[in-house]
């Protein structure tokens, strides 16, 4: 053990008793010698000096003693932490003396865990008392070392066969208290369970533990005549779980992995056989107790029918860390001829669907798919490819040239699995534009393939709004990519440009970058980003005139967007921000704004809709007649492309005195936050006109209008452009 220092106790008692004279008699020695000192008319630093050495000896006789009273309570309840040697038997004490309470109390914690484990009530109500002690890891590891994996797993299987009995008795007051002891006692057990299976964590139990784990999750147990699997019982921890800490990758290796192996070897002969896919039930649902042993707040929605499965259980403890659905997710078994996410979406979806319990795989997959790294983005289009195949299935081209759902019961199968879909996509939003516009493709996703999988990701109305503010900062982005009116090789490095890009921009050849120059930069940056943005729209009105649904409203959230004049605000950390505009953004640039610059679009989105949104009023009364999600996108691109010629000096010299949006002598910009929403609308009409922009925006929104290429791609008319990759 580490950190422990070795004694013996009776020499150790004698050690603690002679510090506590010493003290006393130094103490007394240095009061008598100040008296002698100060007599005689000597200084007194002498016993000064004593007096300090007496205060140490004495401070360390009462660390002494606190460890003695320590060793005596660890002997009265016989926890011993010791070892034997040739010089006699030693006991093992922690030099940190709150480790060694920890100690004390997980074991006396994990005894008690036994007890009720064998159904002694009282041993449940005695558990309760140390909840509180979960987090420490020196009482965590103490704990899971007395329990043991068999003990882990059959404390939730006694408490559900409990609460159980006085159900069937309809005993009510036992009922209740069982219910509320259970949840504490399960989210106690969760938090211990997922310190102690961690390597990093010093409450770590050891990679035997994990498998012991295992061992008894495949086992069989028995109590009170009824016989459940290990894991159905461990279940019940997971689900429990409110991330803190999140489980570890090691956990999902090992016991994660092994649950998805363990319910597919013991229902793959049913599931072949046909009929329903009926997953392997957690212990609380196949003793019919629904929610008794529920957080209320992990419930998946209204539809669910109220009983989980041991695989749902143990989404809803991956997704609270990258690393552990990650280490779920991108495996693939012995023997097997896919991942498990394949086998997830396909192969078992069925039973997913079949419990409704939707949301601790849809926030797995938003936790394993929406990051920046190359695991992330693997899962992602492994999941964007999958998807994509079954809407290919699942749709087709109607009389009329539109899209049409051809087979309800596939496409609505997957509608639940809209929302992950979405948010993964919208997290590499930056490849729709090189799929679309540069015939690239994504790990293998190709256009077409994109084009599918969003119609399933547009029909979720949430996911529909992310991918449009995820889009609406990547052209934010490439906006901020145009240089400033004034650029020249003797400014560049000030501004944050390099001489080469001077020669990149001056497109007249001037040796400045004058206005001509940034609105013909501009205007490149806007067009390809409408293609884009058209895409998106166009996909969602096709999908929502599959279902049935009204095609010919512009959605709530993009109004929204509208009124609130989303597309002001500049990329954070920008290079280079107009004099002009710096007074127009006042405080809605603070707050570590510019902290967010690299961040990945969908993350900015989320931080510039808190910037926008916190005043709390319509800013662009224009959402009050937008009549469809293209126009909303168009006013989107007029905010931002007005911000574009604020910040890029494009405005710069132009008279705005006695403008209505203006403020002070000499005239500056109001801050957006304090113009009126017929100021912001005469803003706007001012820039466009005194910015030139008119050509740009007709431009923008004739792009954005194009419909040929998702028509293609979704088989609606010709195949798709030539140089695509299939």
């Amino acid at each position: 053990m580490t950190e422990f220092t070795g004694v013996r106790q009776p020499e150790f008692d004698t050690m603690a008793s002679k510090h506590t004279e010493a003290g006393r008699r130094l103490e007394e020695l240095a009061q008598a010698l100040h008296g002698e000192l100060t007599s005689a008319g000597l200084d007194p630093a002498p016993a000064a000096r004593l007096r300090q050495l007496a205060g140490r000896v004495t401070s360390q006789a009462e660390d002494l003693r606190r460890r003695q009273k320590l060793v005596h309570e660890l002997a009265q309840q016989k926890i011993t932490f010791g070892r034997s040697t040739a010089a006699g038997s030693f006991l093992e004490i922690p030099d940190d003396l709150d480790t060694a309470k920890g100690l004390l109390e997980g074991t006396l914690a994990g005894r008690a865990a036994l007890r009720a484990a064998n159904g002694d009530a009282a041993a449940l109500a005695e558990l309760e008392k140390y909840a509180s002690r979960a987090g420490d890891p020196a009482f965590a590891k103490s704990f899971l070392t007395t329990l043991g994996a068999r003990g882990v797993t059959r404390l939730p299987g006694s408490l559900a066969l409990a609460l159980r009995d006085a159900t069937r008795h309809q005993d009510t007051e036992r009922a209740t208290r069982l219910s509320g002891q259970g949840k504490k006692t399960l989210s106690m057990l969760s938090t211990i369970l997922a310190k102690g299976t961690n390597p990093k964590s010093p409450a770590y139990a050891g990679a035997d533990f994990l498998k012991d784990l295992v061992t008894e999750g495949r086992a069989q147990h028995e109590a009170g005549g009824t016989s459940y699997s290990g894991y159905q019982a461990q279940a019940l921890i997971w689900r429990t779980h409110d991330g803190k800490p999140p489980y570890s990758r090691q956990f999902m290796e090992t016991v994660g992995r092994d649950v998805i192996v363990y319910e597919h070897d013991q229902r793959k002969d049913q599931w072949a056989a046909g009929g329903a896919r009926l997953p392997i039930l957690d212990l609380a649902g196949a003793l019919g107790l629904n929610l008794q042993l529920r957080p209320g707040s992990h419930m998946s929605g209204p539809d669910m029918k109220g009983k989980f499965s041991v695989v749902e259980d143990l989404f809803h403890a991956a997704k609270h860390g990258r690393e552990a659905s990650h280490a779920l997710l991108d495996h693939t078994p012995a023997g097997w001829k896919e991942s498990v996410l394949s086998y997830l979406l396909t192969t078992r979806w069925r039973a997913t669907h079949h419990l409704k319990d939707y949301k601790p795989i849809r926030d797995m997959l938003t936790t394993a798919t929406t990051g920046q790294d190359a695991t992330s983005q693997k899962l992602a289009t492994e999941m964007i490819k999958i998807i994509s195949g079954q809407v290919h299935e699942a749709v087709g081209k109607a009389p009329d040239g539109t899209l049409e759902i051809k087979n309800r019961e596939l496409f609505d199968r997957y509608l639940p699995l809209g929302l992950p879909l979405g948010r993964a996509i919208a997290a590499n939003i930056d490849q729709l534009s090189r799929l679309i516009l540069n015939h690239k493709t994504f790990n293998g996703v190709t256009a077409t393939d994109m084009s599918f999988a969003l119609v399933m990701a547009t029909a979720d109305d949430v996911a529909f709004e992310e991918l449009i503010r995820a889009q609406t900062e990547h052209m934010r982005a490439a906006l901020d990519t145009v240089p400033p009116v004034g650029l020249d090789a003797g400014n560049a490095e000030r501004l944050g440009f390099t001489k080469a890009d001077v020669k990149q921009y001056d497109f007249n050849l001037n040796g400045v970058v004058d206005k001509d120059d940034v609105l013909r930069f501009l205007e490149d940056r806007a067009v390809e980003e409408a293609e884009p943005f058209g895409f998106l729209t166009e996909i969602r009105k096709q999908g929502l005139i599959a279902q049935g649904l009204n095609d010919k409203k512009a959605d709530e959230a993009l109004k929204g967007m509208v009124g609130s004049a989303l597309g002001l605000l500049p990329v954070p950390g920008a290079k280079y921000v107009g004099e002009l505009a710096k007074g127009a953004f006042g405080d809605m640039l603070g707050k570590g704004y510019d902290k967010f610059a690299g961040a990945a679009y969908d993350e900015i989105a989320k931080q510039v809709a808190q910037r926008m949104f916190v005043q709390g009023r319509t800013m662009d009364e224009a959402q009050q007649s937008i009549a469809d999600n293209q126009l909303a996108v168009f006013r989107l691109g007029e905010q931002m492309l007005a911000t574009a010629l604020l910040n890029k000096s494009v405005l710069n010299g132009v008279n705005i005195r006695n403008e209505p949006f203006t403020t002070g002598n000499p005239p500056a910009l109001k801050p957006f936050a304090e113009m009126t929403p017929d100021e912001y609308g005469q803003f706007l009409a001012w820039a466009r006109k005194r910015g030139g922009t008119s050509g740009l925006l007709n431009r923008f929104d004739t792009t954005l209008h194009q419909t040929d290429k998702v028509t293609a791609h979704l088989g609606l008319n010709d195949p798709p452009p030539t140089g695509d990759s299939q």
